[in-house]
């Protein structure tokens, strides 16, 4: 089997970008070749677009109002 799975590299790991087929079984050995994307940022910027797509006002309102809600980040505060 081959497939093009684009990633981003960090901390020492690669990370897919999108969910790989269900083919590839967890603990499989794999071969990839590296081939890096110009304009790295502009690609992140470009996926992050996306991240609304398909989604209602309503369905984008509530994501962002629990993205924005910080009270619960740490758990509860101790005074």
């Amino acid at each position: 089997m081959t497939q093009t799975i684009e990633a981003i590299y960090q901390g020492g790991i690669f990370r897919p970008l999108k969910p790989v087929s269900p083919d590839l079984k967890e603990g499989q050995e794999v071969l990839i070749n590296v081939e890096s994307v110009t304009g790295g940022m502009n690609r992140i910027m470009q996926l992050a677009e996306n991240f609304y797509e398909g989604l209602s006002e309503d369905d984008i309102d509530e994501i962002e109002e629990v993205a924005l809600d910080r009270s619960s980040f740490f758990g509860e505060r101790v005074r």
